[in-house]
């Protein structure tokens, strides 16, 4: 597990780009056969991937969380970007197609990851949280017929916004939130832009109660994504390609525009889980 401390948007603004990348940036995701995993210390979140190849592939909470098992004390969203897998949860099997997701809650013990097709492997994208109560375990999928322990996401939970007059039309649909999939402080979901558009949060905002990751997908090999970060009045970007992740400070910015359509994942943990709990930022104060 990798370990990256916080940052100071006062130290931040000095940076240069391979400072920003090495502090921000979460590349090299989704290697075969391999859990990838990197702890932050903004909110302690813990964001990586799993993906199983030639076999299941288990989670440990290794040397890092000082724990039993890696949700003795953690919660833990998920979202399979690849092909169809299996998580087993203590003995349990849940069948997770592409971008059908699970919340784990706190206590879960025994956690392994498969893929249905080597050939065509699961791509599990995880974000976990310190937790201090445990809620149950769910499959979530987007669209469906309801089931015991399965999820699907509402329609008041799916959210056309902007305009290809404006390049951001796109549609967010939110996995984990109060009152769908309930959770201590995770709140995770996707944005994807409509075709034609290529601005995610813009005019963009922070919010001082929370941090979030982004991860970046469906983009063939030559696009990009430009992530913009820092204070509004000191903006900086990151160059991205697909299948990346960025972290963003509570005192940051988290905007992108790409180089076409794209789509991405947001995961928040904090203070609250008020979705709309956000310090707009107005364009005339943007730097």
């Amino acid at each position: 597990m990798e370990l990256r401390t916080a940052a100071s948007p006062n130290d931040a603004k000095f940076y240069d780009t391979k400072r920003l990348r090495e502090e921000f940036l979460i590349d090299d995701l989704f290697a075969p056969d391999d859990i990838k995993l990197v702890y932050s210390h903004i909110d302690r979140i813990i964001t990586g991937s799993a993906v199983p190849v030639k076999g299941e592939l288990k989670l440990t909470a290794g040397d890092e969380l000082r724990a039993e098992y890696f949700l003795q004390r953690r919660e833990m969203g998920v979202i399979n970007i690849g092909g169809d897998g299996v998580i087993t949860i203590d003995g349990k099997a849940y069948k997770v197609a592409y971008k059908e997701g699970m919340y784990i809650g706190m206590g879960a013990k025994d956690i392994s990851f498969a893929s249905k097709d080597a050939a065509v492997p699961a791509k599990f994208y995880l974000n976990s949280a310190p937790a201090h109560k445990s809620y149950p375990t769910v499959l979530i999928r987007p669209e469906g017929t309801p089931a015991e322990g399965v999820v699907i996401v509402k329609d008041e939970n799916k959210v056309e916004l902007g305009s290809l007059e404006e390049s951001n039309h796109r549609v967010i649909c939110k996995y984990i939130l109060p009152g769908q999939v309930e959770s201590c402080q995770l709140v995770m979901g996707m944005t994807k832009l409509k075709p034609g558009s290529v601005w995610n949060t813009m005019p963009c905002h922070t919010h001082d109660r929370r941090m979030e990751v982004y991860l970046y997908f469906d983009m063939p090999a030559n696009a990009r994504v430009f992530h913009y970060m820092g204070e509004p009045s000191e903006t900086r970007h990151i160059v991205m390609k697909n299948q990346e992740a960025v972290i963003s400070p509570s005192w940051s910015i988290h905007s992108g525009s790409g180089t076409q359509a794209y789509t991405f994942i947001w995961g928040m943990v904090g203070e609250n889980q008020a979705f709309g709990d956000m310090d707009n930022c107005t364009m005339d104060v943007i730097r």
